[in-house]
């Protein structure tokens, strides 16, 4: 990549979620040109499915960027719209699209992703959730140079975030968004003095992060409570853990790991319930609960949830 120091690089940007904000909003404040944003479309939400811009688009068009919007790069004029930006450099953050080689060929020096995991550790869609829930120490976001493979191109810059026993889905999500940005403007820093040094991933140290489903969330109490501790903290986002309530589902946002104090209790049966939390038993130790929602109403802390309710001696099934 041959370039001259300080080069006002012509860039795409591609994301849609929150997650995607913060680089975006830099690069906007930065020196660079964002000529376009690519984002997903519109879709309806809410009980009226009143159309909502994605927070990427929003930003977007808050700063006068126009903005384009594809289900695919097959579509008829999708690569003459792309080509006729004349962008530099492609920047891709959660967008949800697959690009094309043609696409990761266009732009004058490829296509970036900022990707929310130390590569190559969790390739995949939900790296963060996976992270937790396997109990990883530490993650990261890894700026890649894309190929056409699933998250497989050489790697050109990293930042590390450990992984706290009271971290969450949502808590690593921030925390990432924000690095994403800040490792983002460092690797074109060294991109334009033309002082990037691309890293092979190793395949071998791999694992697949598989997108999730509604399903996920389903807790089995057989399993230990350190296991469902960190599934439940990793979903706090969503899908959000749950388990089966007089046939609804009961969800679970926080908790933490103690050592069980009915060691005969049933295997899912709630044991002890007071305003630090309520204690359910599981196939090893206890899960305490701290953080919980009740169908059609609204997430609660356990001190809440316990003025006139009660789930003591309630056994959930595995």
């Amino acid at each position: 990549m041959s370039t001259q120091k300080n080069k006002k690089l012509r860039i795409i940007y591609a994301g849609t979620p929150d997650f995607a904000v913060p680089a975006l909003k830099a690069l906007i404040d930065s020196d660079h040109e964002v000529v376009a944003v690519y984002t997903q479309p519109d879709r309806g939400s809410g009980r009226g499915r009143k159309i909502k811009f994605s927070p990427v688009k929003q930003v977007a068009v808050d700063a006068d960027i126009p903005v384009e919007q594809i289900t695919s790069f097959k579509e008829e004029g999708a690569l003459e719209t792309l080509a006729s930006y004349h962008a530099d450099l492609m920047i891709v953050a959660a967008y949800s699209l697959m690009l094309p080689q043609a696409v990761l060929d266009m732009p004058k020096y490829g296509c970036l992703n900022i990707h929310g995991s130390l590569l190559p550790r969790w390739r995949g869609a939900a790296p963060i959730h996976r992270a937790i829930q396997e109990g990883d120490k530490e993650t990261g976001v890894t700026i890649m140079q894309m190929a056409l493979g699933l998250d497989t191109g050489d790697m050109l810059y990293k930042i590390s975030c450990p992984i706290k026993d009271t971290d969450t889905g949502q808590s690593i999500h921030d925390q990432l968004s924000a690095d994403g940005a800040t490792a983002l403007m460092a690797t074109l820093d060294l991109l334009v003095k033309n002082k990037l040094a691309p890293e092979v991933q190793d395949d071998s140290q791999s694992c697949y992060a598989h997108k999730l489903d509604k399903k996920d969330g389903e807790i089995d109490w057989s399993q230990s409570a350190k296991k469902i501790d960190r599934m439940i903290r990793a979903f706090d986002g969503w899908p959000v853990a749950f388990t089966y309530m007089d046939g609804k589902p009961l969800r679970f946002y926080m908790s933490s790991v103690i050592e069980t104090t009915q060691p005969n209790a049933k295997v899912g049966e709630v044991v002890a319930e007071s305003k630090q939390g309520i204690e359910i038993a599981t196939g090893k130790d206890s899960v305490l609960i701290t953080r919980l929602q009740v169908p059609n109403k609204k997430a609660m802390d356990v001190q809440d949830f316990l003025n006139g309710r009660s789930l003591l001696g309630q056994v959930f099934p595995s």
